[in-house]
């Protein structure tokens, strides 16, 4: 789908490592190209043609984004470098002034780090409770598994909305009503899911989403945080300094602006958020929708051929993603890895900063493939052919 408008097609390589990051269509980089070409300049800071340019440009990335979520206001689009970020400021700047020793915050071991040490660091700075939420037989989340460890003290449920190795989308609309009902806060860690598929974030009525650009056709180093208006409002900034400030005298003088410039010091990442508001611009092009349905057929082939060859374990097999888990008997999955790569395969292998998933699934690392918009039946073909002969894996090796 859309193959020629990416230029690292003509690698030749065989890109299933989208989990990662994905590779960026030639209207994304020209978009970047164009701001350092033509109209290089600082943002907000200018009173010549150029840097308007760079501000109108910016900031129709942020409503382009706005629109994407369909967010309430443009106001609850804030830039940051990307996922990681975003749930940092969140826990750091919203939920360390909110949360109390004692009070509890439930996610899963299938969340990756960036979903989890930031609530760590919570629970040795503030006390709180970290409580995991039990996974059913898929490794799957569901409501009533959840209601299963909500209890009076319980002030957050933070969970991907998919998850980037078991790849099930988690019913966040409905684990939002109830935990609204409880006075909880849901916060959504989107990286594996706003690339993927249609997000309303209205319609979920989640308190914050985190995702980040370079995994959705968009530029490394920039990502947003969303947060409902009220809650970003009260946000404690983690960064001070130039563009965040109205006026400042002494201590006692100090007057910040209003969202979402208030959140956003300094410089920012002008060329990020250009990009990311361009790769916005050409997934809609696209259709997410189209995007979804394409990545779960290749999923469904991939996973029937996967079925029939015996020395495969399939770690995921149900999951609603393009993520497909795997290794393979008795061949370290790292090992896997690198005889893929002799046939110009990428695949991630590892653990894929999801270290506390073996509790659940029993094994610590996999073979992971994850498909985009861009990647082919032949592809998956010949991902399958290689994988037939064990005997072939293992001589190859030596």
């Amino acid at each position: 789908m859309n193959r020629e408008d990416f230029p690292m097609i003509n690698s030749h390589y065989i890109y299933l490592d989208n989990g990662a990051t994905t590779w960026k269509p030639k209207y994304v980089i020209d978009k970047i190209n164009d701001y350092y070409t033509k109209f290089t300049a600082n943002a907000h800071r200018g009173d010549y043609d150029i840097s308007l340019k760079v501000d109108n440009e910016y900031e129709s990335s942020r409503d382009t984004i706005k629109e994407f979520i369909n967010a309430k206001t443009r106001q609850e689009i804030i830039f940051t470098s990307g996922t990681t970020d975003s749930i940092n400021i969140i826990a750091d700047g919203f939920f360390k002034q909110n949360l109390e020793p004692g009070d509890e915050v439930i996610i899963t071991e299938s969340e990756h780090a960036s979903n989890v040490l930031p609530w760590f660091r919570l629970a040795k700075t503030n006390g709180i409770v970290i409580k995991f939420c039990p996974l059913d037989d898929n490794h799957y989340v569901t409501l009533n598994n959840l209601k299963k460890v909500i209890s009076s003290k319980t002030k957050v449920i933070s969970l991907a909305m998919i998850t980037n190795v078991i790849g099930d989308l988690r019913p966040i609309k409905e684990i939002c009503e109830y935990a609204h009902q409880n006075n909880i806060f849901v916060v959504v860690d989107g990286a594996q899911s706003v690339p993927h598929i249609k997000t309303d974030v209205q319609d979920l009525d989640c308190d914050f989403l985190a995702f980040s650009g370079h995994k959705m056709c968009g530029p490394t180093g920039i990502g947003v945080l969303y947060g409902k208006y009220e809650l970003l409002d009260a946000i404690e900034p983690k960064n001070l300094g130039g563009g965040m400030n109205e006026s400042f005298d002494t201590v006692d003088d100090v007057y910040l602006k209003p969202l979402p410039t208030r959140l956003e010091a300094g410089t920012p990442n002008i060329e990020g958020a250009i990009g990311l508001g361009a790769a916005v611009e050409y997934l809609n092009k696209i259709g997410m929708e189209k995007i979804t349905a394409h990545e779960q057929e290749l999923r469904k082939i991939l996973i029937n051929k996967l079925k029939n060859i015996s020395h495969i374990n399939i770690v995921n097999e149900e999951s609603d993603s393009g993520v497909i888990a795997f290794n393979v008997d008795g061949i370290f999955a790292q090992d896997v890895a690198v005889y893929l790569n002799k046939y110009n395969i990428c695949v991630r292998a590892g653990n894929h900063c999801a270290k506390i998933l073996k509790n659940e699934v029993g094994v610590k690392n996999t073979v992971r493939v994850s498909i985009y918009l861009y990647n082919t039946l032949e592809e998956i073909n010949k991902l399958a052919d290689l994988l037939k002969d064990k005997n072939k894996i293992l001589n190859e090796m030596l």
